[in-house]
């Protein structure tokens, strides 16, 4: 009998044990906390979750509701084509909806800017058309074919496509520097926009002088006398403008240093339609800084790295 009693109490003691740190588990969990409200924009004292009566936050315009921008980028090979390369891809990144055409002067595109644009983590459409020599002399205007390059594609792409297409085109050459706040102001573009631009023509900044909201005159230390004078970071140009006006190109003949910018926008727009951006051109957002010309004089020519590494 004894050991029937003793068997059955060896049988219960298990489950008994279960039991037992089952019920101390459930005694020892802490109740949890009530969620707080999410304290609203315009919340008083309470912090309820509901904003103030007429002060709800605008709905998010949605991304793909934004006009894209797409910037024309004339590059050839030097040094410090990649680090120039790096940088502004490093910009564009964080610009939504932005198409970027890179035109090199070149009569192939070369590895080095191919590799670069296969890895740039951004759209990309990567162009080349070279110089003629007879236009690589020093006084001559720069990067004039890359620039027609990039805009005959911008068409070409658009003709079949149906209307609206909302769209705004600049000018981002390779050695400037660009605040991320500028490409929200041009996105707004409703034709030709325009705003300062710093350390360019030897002054700290130039700009549009702008009265009563139009633009009235040239802050400039170069030949103000210009129809618009103004650098080629300085402005942006509807999609529409630019497809509405096919014949629009950088001229060649007749065209002097410094007088590009003012010979495109001469055929498609006058000074009086300009719109200033940058709270009235008082503030710079695009700077041409150019990077510092490079020392090689200890590179050798004969006695390489075994190594070749792209710089």
């Amino acid at each position: 009998m004894k050991s029937l009693l003793f068997s059955r109490f060896l049988l219960l003691l298990p489950w008994v044990l279960i039991v037992i740190i089952v019920l101390d588990i459930d005694s020892s969990r802490a109740p949890l906390p009530a969620l707080a409200p999410r304290r609203g924009g315009g919340g008083g004292a309470g912090g309820g979750a509901r904003p103030a009566a007429g002060r709800a936050p605008p709905p998010r315009r949605p991304e793909a509701a934004l006009p894209t921008i797409y910037a024309i980028t004339p590059t050839y090979s030097r040094p410090v084509q990649k680090a120039e390369l790096t940088r502004l891809a490093n910009t564009f990144r964080q610009v939504a909806r932005l198409h970027w055409i890179l035109v090199e002067d070149a009569a192939a595109r070369s590895e080095l800017v191919s590799r670069f644009v296969a890895g740039a983590g951004l759209p990309c459409t990567h162009l080349h058309v070279p110089t003629p020599r007879r236009y690589k002399r020093p006084g001559l205007p720069r990067a004039t074919e890359q620039r027609n390059a990039g805009l005959a594609w911008l068409r070409q792409r658009h003709q079949h496509l149906p209307p609206p297409q909302p769209g705004v085109l600049f000018f981002a050459d390779d050695d400037n520097t660009y605040s991320l706040e500028l490409f929200q102001e041009m996105r707004t573009t409703r034709k030709v926009s325009v705003w300062p631009v710093g350390l360019v023509g030897g002054r700290r900044y130039e700009r549009p002088v702008v009265e009563n909201g139009k633009v009235v005159g040239w802050y400039t230390g170069w030949r103000a006398d210009r129809p618009f004078a103004i650098d080629m970071a300085g402005f942006a140009v509807s999609l529409q403008v630019i497809l509405s006006h096919p014949k629009a190109v950088f001229k060649r003949r007749g065209s002097q240093p410094g007088m590009q910018e003012s010979d495109f926008l001469k055929q498609i727009t006058t000074v009086e339609e300009l719109e200033p951006k940058a709270n009235n051109c008082t503030k710079v957002l695009v700077w041409h800084t150019r990077t510092e010309k490079v020392n090689l004089a200890n590179e050798p020519k004969y006695h390489l790295d075994t190594v070749n590494i792209e710089v």
